[in-house]
């Protein structure tokens, strides 16, 4: 099982919600609908200055589901290069 997380411009949240439900069946998630942080040399704040904005997904998935989550961020990424799309995976453990 891995936790997968994706931190993204707000922008493109319902472009991966709705990627990642057509997909990978059943996925089950977890969203942050608002963060705020430094990517590179991009701030997303939420302030006049800087004034967009991210969201993170949470998600727990099989292994068998990874390259497929993988490939919809990837796919997303492609559509949108310039959106800063981050994916995290980290091995997970269900009790």
């Amino acid at each position: 099982m891995c936790r997968i997380e994706i931190i993204a411009n707000k922008s493109v949240e319902e472009d991966i919600i709705e990627t990642l439900e057509q997909n990978i069946e059943g996925i089950l998630y977890t969203t942050i609908p608002l963060a705020y942080g430094r990517g590179g040399d991009n701030y997303k704040m939420g302030t006049t200055t800087w004034p967009e904005t991210n969201f993170v997904l949470i998600s727990y998935i099989e292994d068998s589901q990874l390259e497929s989550a993988k490939a919809v961020v990837a796919a997303v990424k492609k559509r949108f290069p310039k959106e800063g799309i981050k994916f995290f995976c980290v091995k997970a453990e269900d009790l």
